[in-house]
């Protein structure tokens, strides 16, 4: 085998560990029901201003997913709108600021309460993050693997050289990966 094929297993190893995954997934729930629950629990907040924070949070999770899916679209030379991709940021930028100035001008919080909602906050959006980019890789660890038919350990899938020495080229192995067996390029 030379340097130049991917087996099998050395794809399986772009896989995130069922471990990583859990632990994602426990991130999330922990952060976001911490969250919920303080909003629930909060006695000096009035139920508009329960609302602004879910809808806070709610666009801080969609925006931060967003964000990462533009971000690793382009990357894998996954052709992507500028106007999307600064929507995105914008749009996540949009909901810390948000969450900050809604917990400086919180005058029924004390302190540690309001470090509770930006740690649970901020804890929730790396999560979903974590989530989205687990949920792609194994995705496309499936379907280089999937496609290939009588595909063992001794066998893989051959990647030239000028496809490995294109360092600026934009695309991530698994982009790489799948325009050869494609055969696009």
């Amino acid at each position: 085998m030379n340097n130049d094929t991917i087996t099998e297993s050395q794809l399986a190893a772009y896989k995130p560990t069922t471990t990583y995954i859990g632990i994602s997934w426990g991130a999330m729930l922990i952060g976001v029901l911490a969250y919920l629950i303080g909003l629930w629990n909060a006695q000096s907040m009035l139920l508009n201003e329960k609302g602004y924070y879910l809808a806070v949070l709610a666009l801080g999770l969609y925006a931060a997913i967003s964000l990462q899916k533009t971000i690793r679209d382009r990357a894998e030379g996954i052709p992507t709108t500028n106007l999307y991709y600064m929507i995105s940021w914008a749009a996540l930028g949009l909901s810390i600021a948000l969450i900050v100035i809604g917990l400086v001008n919180a005058d029924g919080l004390i302190l540690s309460e309001r470090g509770f909602y930006m740690m649970a906050f901020t804890l929730s959006l790396f999560a979903a993050v974590t989530i989205q980019k687990n949920t792609r890789d194994e995705e496309q660890v499936r379907k280089l693997i999937t496609p290939v038919t009588g595909f063992n350990n001794n066998s893989g899938i051959n990647i030239d050289k000028e496809v490995n020495s294109q360092p600026d080229s934009g695309k991530s192995l698994f982009g790489s990966v799948k325009s050869k067996m494609e055969g696009n390029e």
